[in-house]
């Protein structure tokens, strides 16, 4: 509780900035007071907020489409009855997780870039006369993202649906092979509705963080080419604050995504009451 305040409620004192004109090495309050101003920005700025907004909704609305994925893995490994191979594929995947997207971004430079290994193995079967590098092909940002997304997160996210499966009741599946069920039946009609509850738990608190896509993936990942489709509102927020040094502008920025954010989250809770008859909060 004392880390969540330092981090997550002190910080909203800087929200005062973005009603100040502030220039750095002035004190807060010698700026000038300017109210809304740049409230008002955000929505007569509209070039650029609907190019961000567009990239920032379409991963947004992939994460959401691929959310099922981290459970559906977790039952397929719990299917796995060999317990070293299961302990193996579960470290497997989990490890990426660590790795920094720094060092992400060098491998798959290594891979991907023009004089990367695809290329020249391409090059050596003789598929492909001219070299093609992914990493400065704006067309493929939004799948090739994602697929990085997905291999660097999965095995962390089934973490916690690992732990969910083996919370349910095993007298549950000694009853279903009695009734003449198999495995897939099972999996099926005891592990998935068993996991649904935690599911929509962190559904609801994934809608909640809608517009939080992230930062560090999308900020190695950007360079002059794939900088239209790439750049999303955190990065966004990023390069106002910390790049061009418009620091009021940023936070005025960074505050309206928060306050939409409650939002969406106050609407998801209260869908999943009306629809299941209970909520998170």
């Amino acid at each position: 509780m004392a880390l969540v305040f330092l981090f997550s409620y002190m910080p909203l004192f800087g929200w005062i900035y973005a009603f100040f004109d502030y220039k750095a090495g002035i004190p807060l309050f010698e700026n000038e007071f300017v109210g809304f101003k740049f409230f008002e920005l955000i929505f007569t700025d509209k070039a650029d907020m609907i190019r961000v907004m567009k990239n920032t909704l379409i991963f947004a609305f992939i994460g959401l489409a691929l959310s099922p994925l981290p459970m559906i893995f977790a039952i397929m490994m719990n299917e796995i009855r060999f317990k070293r191979f299961k302990m193996f594929v579960q470290t497997a995947t989990t490890l990426p997780n660590f790795v920094s997207w720094i060092i992400v971004f060098s491998l798959t430079f290594m891979i991907f870039s023009t004089e990367g290994l695809l290329n020249q193995i391409l090059f050596s079967l003789g598929l492909v006369s001219n070299p093609t590098n992914i990493l400065t092909n704006g067309e493929a940002v939004y799948w090739f993202q994602t697929v990085l997304g997905i291999w660097k997160g999965l095995g962390w996210s089934a973490i916690v649906y690992v732990a969910s499966i083996s919370s349910i009741d095993q007298e549950m599946y000694e009853a279903a092979v009695i009734d003449g069920a198999g495995r897939f039946k099972s999996a099926l009609h005891i592990t998935l509705p068993g996991l649904m509850p935690t599911y929509i738990v962190l559904l609801i608190l994934g809608i909640g963080n809608f517009l939080n896509v992230g930062l560090e993936q999308y900020l190695v990942y950007k360079n002059a080419l794939t900088a239209d489709n790439i750049e999303v509102l955190d990065l966004y927020v990023y390069r106002l604050g910390i790049s061009n040094h418009d620091y009021s502008y940023g936070v005025a920025v960074g505050i309206l995504k928060s306050v939409v954010s409650i939002i969406l989250l106050v609407i998801a809770n209260i869908i999943t009451k009306k629809v299941r008859g209970s909520s998170i909060f």
